[in-house]
């Protein structure tokens, strides 16, 4: 039957292993996320890249916890687990609740933010003109050199300075909108594996290692 300490031993290691794998994917996710936006800095991505990284690091402790049956290491291992699968679960669930106009709002703040450098990069690599019709009308500052290169492209035909490329944020808007919900539905699906991983590590802290000496379990 694998309910002895063997059994939780080999399975608190190998979720651990898991938990590497899966920081991995997480990182990777959110930084795809951040780099489809460029120029939005959006800080809810940012939080899953920070849960990742610390995933990492966690496992490592909860592998020499395991491993040695540690139970002081065991007892903050769980800890932080908990703790890290409810603000993973807070900012999964905020990634998928925020709507269309909030992550306008977002990725405005960020373009306010970034110098013209970084603003004709994107213009340049979307093919886009200015953030949004709004922010172009108030800030004539929101207009880098380089959007008339990019009007060139999309107007090849025609000398009209009335024509122009899209906005950023009509071209990105779909881009970002699939950033959130790709992190937030996957922080949402390994936030519960570390909810199970802290079931198993307080099941496996009270078991007693067979080899060891009885007088040594806390």
């Amino acid at each position: 039957m694998c309910g002895g300490f063997t059994c939780s031993k080999n399975a608190l290691t190998a979720l651990n292993i898991l938990y590497i794998v899966v920081a991995f994917i997480l990182i990777g996710v959110a930084v795809y996320g951040r780099a489809s936006a460029l120029v939005t800095n959006l800080p809810i991505i940012g939080g899953i890249l920070a849960c990742g990284v610390i995933l990492i690091l966690i496992s490592i402790l909860g592998l020499i916890g395991a491993v040695k049956h540690h139970q002081v290491l065991l007892f903050f291992y769980m800890l932080i687990l908990f703790l890290l699968f409810l603000i993973q679960f807070s900012i999964a669930c905020a990634c998928l609740a925020v709507n269309a106009k909030q992550q306008e709002q977002l990725a405005e703040q960020g373009w306010r933010r970034v110098g013209d450098d970084l603003k004709a990069k994107v213009q340049i690599t979307f093919t886009c003109c200015g953030f949004n019709n709004t922010v172009n009308s108030i800030l004539d500052d929101q207009y880098p050199v380089s959007c008339k290169d990019v009007n060139k492209i999309c107007c090849p035909y025609t000398s009209d300075n009335d024509c122009m490329c899209l906005s950023c944020m009509e071209k990105l808007e779909s881009t970002i909108d699939y950033a959130f919900k790709l992190c937030g539905s996957i922080g949402l699906f390994f936030s519960f594996t570390e909810f199970i991983g802290v079931w198993l590590t307080v099941r496996y802290r009270n078991q007693k290692d067979p080899r060891a000496n009885p007088s040594a379990f806390l």
